[in-house]
């Protein structure tokens, strides 16, 4: 099966803010490829151009970037015109997701639980914000991961600088309810009636800052999976995530992020369509608790591989 997928690109570095974690992911995708028997080899979209990669003659491409330039949807949008299959969600639901602001309102119109929340542009005044939201609150740029740009705002005098650093990142700064609770990820695998939500693993950061030095480089964070909940829970959980990733549109794989509050009442926070996939990265965790090997994980992602937009006759 492996030698069916012919030549195969492996996409990481880019760009974007995310560039350092992308080139992790990308190594470990390609390497455990080529262990599986897969011809794949990296290419580095920050450094080669679209021509290069035109040229590069990959019957597919395993998509390893995070961020902007990668997992928005405009190279998913150049893939179709290449005609390349890909792997991970088409150009639609990758803007979509990408978009914090965006995933949450469509989530609200399908009645799905997500925190309560604000824009803020970047030469507004945030003061009222605490006030008509309530404190603590989290304020992040709506169009980066890995909490690059993200204050957790105890009070109403840190408003101005965290917006500051937010507007670092982005053009205006999303401003969301704090839920205290659990932090949990639910990755998920597949698309439409086939998606499937792997375990549930819950997050437990040294003093709940699960911030990027805790994600990608410390080794004081726990992951706890599958994350310690009665079945009825965690099969609660598992449906919310799976009818969010279907609602956005995804296909293929993806990643939940869930605030469970102190009444077990799930909250979602985001979705990532091209989770990280380094050795601190939580898609091969689910996956090994579900009795899937890392290389195995690449091989059934990179089988998911397609052009999703219809050519026309």
């Amino acid at each position: 099966m492996s030698q069916a997928f012919g030549r195969v690109g492996v996409l990481y570095g880019g760009s974007s803010a995310e560039r350092e974690v992308s080139l992790m992911s990308g190594a470990g995708v390609c390497a455990a490829l080529c262990e599986e028997g897969v011809d794949a080899h990296l290419f580095d979209t920050g450094e080669r151009s679209l021509a290069d990669l035109a040229a590069a003659g990959f019957d597919r491409v395993f998509i390893a970037l995070h961020g902007r330039y990668g997992e928005d949807g405009t190279l998913q949008g150049a893939l179709e015109l290449l005609k390349i299959p890909y792997t991970g969600s088409g150009p639609l639901a990758s803007c979509l997701a990408m978009d914090k602001i965006a995933t949450k309102r469509l989530w609200l119109q399908h009645g799905l639980p997500t925190p309560r929340f604000a824009e803020l542009a970047c030469d507004a005044d945030p003061s009222g914000l605490a006030r008509d939201l309530g404190l603590p609150l989290i304020v992040k740029p709506p169009h980066e991961g890995s909490t690059l740009g993200l204050t957790r705002v105890e009070s109403a005098d840190q408003l101005h600088d965290a917006q500051a650093l937010a507007c670092r990142f982005d053009d205006l700064a999303l401003v969301e309810q704090f839920i205290r609770g659990r932090e949990l990820t639910i990755p998920v695998l597949g698309s439409g009636a086939q998606a499937r939500a792997l375990p549930v693993i819950e997050i437990i950061a040294p003093q709940g800052n699960y911030d990027y030095e805790h994600k990608y480089v410390s080794n004081d964070t726990r992951y706890v999976c599958p994350a310690p909940l009665p079945d009825a829970l965690t099969h609660r959980i598992q449906e919310i995530v799976v009818q969010a990733y279907r609602v956005l549109g995804c296909e293929g794989w993806g990643r939940a992020d869930v605030m469970l509050d102190e009444q077990n009442q799930p909250w979602l926070l985001e979705m990532n369509t091209s989770p990280g996939m380094t050795s601190h990265s939580l898609v091969p965790m689910g996956a090994k608790a579900a009795g899937m090997s890392y290389g195995r994980l690449c091989v059934e992602i990179l089988s998911t591989a397609r052009c999703k937009l219809r050519q026309a006759a």
